[in-house]
């Protein structure tokens, strides 16, 4: 099973809405956990690597290289 690549600042898309309304992440922190920002109103979620890998459909946008 191919593993899908993901970086800090990406913008993801999950399969499961934000009750906001929007679908789209950032992710902020990396980890054994993530940390992602919804891009629709700011909320900040911490969920397990695992959880993470398993909701995250595709990379929306890449994130600013540093």
């Amino acid at each position: 099973m191919e593993r899908k690549q993901f970086e800090l600042g990406d913008i993801v898309l999950m399969k499961k809405v934000h009750p906001c309304g929007s679908s789209e992440m950032e992710v902020i922190r990396m980890g054994m956990d993530i940390r992602m920002k919804c891009v629709g109103c700011g909320h900040s979620i911490l969920i397990p690597r695992a959880k993470f890998e398993k909701n995250m459909r595709k990379v929306v946008r890449q994130g600013k290289a540093e």
